[in-house]
């Protein structure tokens, strides 16, 4: 257990835990920042956010900087329990998959790096999420839905645009000097990676 958010991080850095359960609100580092620079370092730790800061902003805020739940306070115990065991299945279920490749683009999970025929491309953690996921749905049409829960934690739709807006990102990036695109948009149903 740390009890500032500079020595939460080193912990963080430096150990192999389940899953981090980080408070926005450290002293000398913040949660957000403690999770944003593991993020950075390829740290992908489940982390679990515990806040008094309710706001839809914040949420937002807290899962776009690679937080993986966002519990806020007051609390049952039980309820954050029920949610570490459910980050902890979710981890361990994953197969061991260290390269996801889409036609051109491949990702590297480990070095957590995307290239697309061979450009190295610079993605946030939140966009690299949001790829790995339109991949491992293998062309599959994905609803803003689906992704608001899978890459953002969301059990409902908090009237926000925040999928259409890394979607667009994550398309300038994926497709700036290529001439095929990587991402189409389904009108009035999602998205889907083009082969």
């Amino acid at each position: 257990m740390a009890v500032d958010g500079e020595k939460g991080l080193d912990l963080a850095l430096n150990s192999n835990f389940d899953v981090l359960v980080v408070d926005r609100m450290l002293p000398h580092m913040d949660g957000v920042a403690v999770v944003k620079k593991l993020r950075d370092a390829g740290k992908d730790t489940p982390a679990i956010f515990l806040t008094t800061m309710s706001g839809l902003d914040d949420r937002v805020e807290g899962l776009d900087a690679g937080g993986d739940d966002y519990l806020v306070k007051p609390f049952a115990m039980i309820e954050l329990v029920s949610r570490i065991n459910a980050l902890t299945r979710r981890t361990s279920a994953k197969v061991t998959q260290t390269t996801l490749r889409h036609g051109t683009i491949v990702m590297d999970l480990l070095k957590r790096e995307v290239r697309r025929e061979e450009k190295l491309l610079e993605l946030h953690p939140q966009e690299f999420k949001l790829l790995e996921y339109l991949i491992r749905s293998r062309g599959a049409v994905v609803t803003k839905k689906m992704l608001l829960e899978q890459v953002w934690g969301f059990d409902f739709d908090p009237m926000t645009t925040v999928v259409e807006t890394h979607i667009s990102r994550l398309r300038s990036k994926l497709d700036h000097n290529f001439a095929k695109p990587s991402i189409v948009t389904r009108r009035g149903v999602g998205y889907s990676l083009v082969a």
